[in-house]
């Protein structure tokens, strides 16, 4: 756990705040006084001073003979250290590192000119190559549009990204003078430390700890988990100059084809809601020798829970990024079940808003309102009216819409007719602060003036620079918490050492092992066993070809094709890895597997993916022409003709006439393209049988199931021994877990169902209510379930 440093509580309380005089440069202070020190730090690109104040004051940093200077106050204890950021001579209130974190963005929020404000409600497009360093199109926004709050999308590689960081905490430096206060940047990542690549939004680079995924982590059933990935990967976020986690996602995940599911804690609330709290609380704090929560330090990183007030219950699963899923919907009139998690976590600085258009059981908008979330007043008026005061954000794209020129998506579901001035105007008048994905400030200033234009005709309460610099408050909190007016810069070589130190990746892979779940246990096949014992071992793992699927960004797909475990890691444990061999096709295309002699096989070690429906950008279910298909948690063709699928959908668009739209699918078949994991499964077991026949020994059949959400076992489970499931974790974990090097204490975070028709029957807003699958042992795949070697895992542990 992080420690604290000594808080400089005596100093706070030593020097009557405005009593002393501050001055630039050396002060003549008694000799005896402790005094700051300083250091030059430089990575090569960047050179900096930092300065660390006497008695556990705030250690600042800056760029000398530039824009900022320093200044001094003696006080009885000590001389201290402070940064003159307006190049006015004097120390502010938000210049006093003393001062509270809303002190100190209630006087600066005033300070800053209105288009400094409107560049602090920009949160800018994903940047993906730190590596090239500051570009021009970054000088632009963050010198002309004054944005402050940027996207790192880029990889893990811990160099690129300082020497970038520190580049651009340079450059906005630079941009600070009199009458224009400096203003440091706030970083932020969506989530970057899942062991498995499989996330639309995981950081590629293996120098960052790598633990499950938030689905994973919610299989763990444990808090005490929660708050060691919050706080280890806050630390390492810091490393790499990042302040804001986008996350954690926290819908509840009621709706289990939804293609999000992996993002949450899973299906029901009260697990939700702990997980939810503890990663806000091990994010926001940091921790004393106890491991007690001690408020903000140097470790500590905002958190942005998303999205308000819940997405999981998109109709069919479909997802709210494309037109495809812009709806949500509660046929189970459910709705205060998905605020729970959010109400739990309401300490977090920030929150996202959702996507989706929310619709009730009869076709009519739940809120009245037939727009998204970032437009909808009466959603973000739940949160408001609740006393939350902190930051909300739209989520990216909200003010782009899918059919404006040139646009290949855009999420402006409700406002696609208006114009992008008049979607700016709105999110503001729904009561949001920021705009994700924008980095331009003209349509927020032309917000700003239709919004004081309708102030002087009496139509909104306040004037548009009250408006803004309210909003400028709470984003200002953001950037004062984490201390980065005081110390923006990061000293490489710590930097370095701290990201993927050697017991930050142990603790990952501890989490990754607690989170695997064992559904089935035949014969004892998993148990506690010496790795010794399989060193003369032969495994065979099958192969499978997966295909991909057109998105906005690309037409073309590529193939997932080779073994569906890690043979280099299976090496480790065994004399010998067997695997298929690849037939090809005229143009070297593998087009089919031809699988070895299994003769001398002593273990099947086969994964599957979990059924790919396609990703956010995909529009999965729904077809070019407009007409849908169904989500399936099924491998195999799913011909959506059962007794509980919907003939009549609840939710789509209204057409000129006055007719909705009907999203049924009642017929179509799914689209999944892995269907060949489950085919790779089947032929082993087809052919270990054949080989049992003929020499009479039992060739034990383990499957890891690579999930991100729900799956139906039954096409499966009966002819495997043994099911293991993990949730974003490495083949490495699985693969030790099936060796019996740590017994199973996952649980299921999402019920597995017994087959299609108990999905069509469940409501898209409830959670628990499938039908789970019970297997060939007599065990019922339900939430909270899980083996241990021995058995049932206790629900009450």
């Amino acid at each position: 756990m992080r420690t604290t440093p000594l808080l400089a509580t005596t100093l706070a309380g030593a020097l009557a705040l405005g009593g002393a005089a501050a001055t630039a440069g050396t002060a003549h202070a008694d000799p005896a006084l402790p005094t700051p020190t300083e250091r030059t730090v430089t990575d090569g690109r960047t050179t900096f001073t930092q300065v660390t104040n006497p008695a556990g004051g705030a250690v600042l940093s800056y760029v000398p003979g530039g824009s900022v200077k320093l200044l001094r106050v003696t006080t009885d204890e000590a001389v201290l250290a402070f940064k003159d950021m307006n190049a006015n001579g004097r120390l502010d209130v938000w210049e006093d590192w003393r001062r509270s974190t809303n002190e100190r963005a209630k006087a600066l929020a005033q300070e800053l000119t209105i288009p400094q404000v409107a560049g602090l409600m920009l949160f800018s497009s994903h940047e993906r190559d730190a590596a090239a360093g500051l570009t021009d199109p970054q000088r632009t926004y963050l010198g002309v549009d004054h944005l402050r709050n940027v996207l790192n999308a880029s990889s893990n590689d811990v160099k690129a990204t300082v020497t970038w960081v520190n580049q651009v905490q340079a450059y906005a430096e630079t941009r600070a003078r009199s009458g224009l206060p400096y203003v440091p940047v706030n970083f932020s990542s969506d989530p970057r430390s899942t062991a498995a690549n499989d996330s639309a939004y995981n950081a590629a680079g293996s120098d960052i700890s790598r633990w499950p995924s938030n689905l994973g982590l919610a299989a763990t059933f444990s808090r005490k988990t929660m708050l060691d990935f919050a706080s280890t990967s806050s630390e390492e976020y810091r490393a790499m100059g990042i302040t804001t986690a986008l996350g954690p996602q926290i819908d509840l995940a009621t709706e289990p084809r939804w293609l999000r599911v992996d993002g949450t804690f899973g299906e029901n609330a009260a697990l939700a809601s702990t997980m939810a709290k503890a990663y806000v609380e091990g994010s926001q704090n940091t921790y004393d020798l106890y491991a007690h929560p001690t408020g903000w330090g140097e470790d500590s990183i905002n958190t942005m829970i998303k999205h308000w007030p819940g997405d999981g219950a998109g109709e069919a699963g479909r997802e709210s990024h494309l037109n495809a899923g812009k709806y949500a919907v509660y046929p189970g009139n459910n709705w205060a079940e998905h605020l729970k998690p959010f109400q739990a976590a309401s300490d977090a600085t920030a929150v996202m808003s959702s996507y989706s258009i929310a619709i009730a059981k009869d076709g009519s908008p739940l809120t009245g309102n037939r727009v998204g979330s970032a437009y909808d007043k009466v959603k973000i008026d739940l949160a408001r009216n609740a006393g939350y005061d902190g930051v909300i954000c739209t989520d990216w794209g909200v003010t782009r819409g899918y059919t404006d020129p040139n646009s290949p998506f855009g999420m402006a579901w409700g406002m696609e007719k208006a114009s992008v001035n008049e979607r700016h105007y709105a999110v503001l008048r729904a009561g949001l602060d920021m705009f994700g994905g924008n980095n331009d400030t003209v349509p927020v200033l032309a917000a700003h003036a239709m919004w004081q234009k309708d102030f002087e005709a009496g139509k909104v309460p306040v004037s548009a620079d009250v408006r803004f610099r309210q909003s400028g408050e709470r984003i200002l909190r953001m950037l004062f918490a984490p201390g980065l007016f005081e110390n923006p810069y990061l000293d490489l070589s710590r930097s370095q050492a701290t990201v993927a130190s050697k017991d930050k990746q142990m603790r990952g892979i501890a989490a990754q092992l607690d989170s695997v779940v064992m559904l089935k246990n035949a014969r004892r096949t998993v148990k506690k066993s010496s790795l010794a014992s399989f060193k003369n071992k032969t495994v065979y793992i099958p192969s499978t070809i997966a295909h991909g699927f057109p998105s906005v960004f690309s037409q073309a797909t590529t193939d997932v094709v080779g073994p569906t475990m890690d043979v280099d890691t299976a090496k480790r444990y065994f004399k010998k890895v067997l695997t298929d061999t690849p037939v090809l096709d005229a143009s070297g295309k593998v087009v089919d597997y031809r699988l070895p002699d299994l003769s001398s096989v002593d273990l099947v070690l086969a994964g599957l993916r979990g059924p790919d429906n396609g990703d956010n950008f995909t529009g999965a279910g729904m077809n070019k022409d407009g007409s849908f298909y169904p989500l399936s948690l099924q491998w195999r063709p799913y011909t959506a003709a059962g007794p509980h699928v919907r003939r009549t959908s609840i939710a789509g668009d209204l057409r000129e006439d006055g007719t909705q739209e009907n999203r049924s699918y009642y017929g179509a078949t799914s689209k999944i393209g892995n269907e060949r994991d489950l085919t790779a499964v089947l032929r082993a077991a087809d052919a270990v049988r054949t080989v049992e026949r003929r020499t009479g020994r039992h060739i034990p059949i383990i499957a890891s199931v690579k999930a991100k959400t729900s799956f139906i076992p039954a096409e499966f489970e009966r002819r495997v021994d043994a099911i293991l499931v993990g949730y974003s974790v490495s083949d490495q974990a699985l693969i030790e877990t099936a060796l019996g090097q740590h017994e199973p204490r996952g649980r299921l975070p999402m019920t597995s169902p017994k087959d299609m028709d108990a999905v069509e029957a469940q409501l898209e807003d409830v959670g628990e209510d499938m039908t789970p699958y019970r297997d060939s042992m007599g065990n019922t795949y339900s939430f909270g379930f899980g083996l241990g070697w021995k058995g049932v895992i206790d629900r009450r542990r």
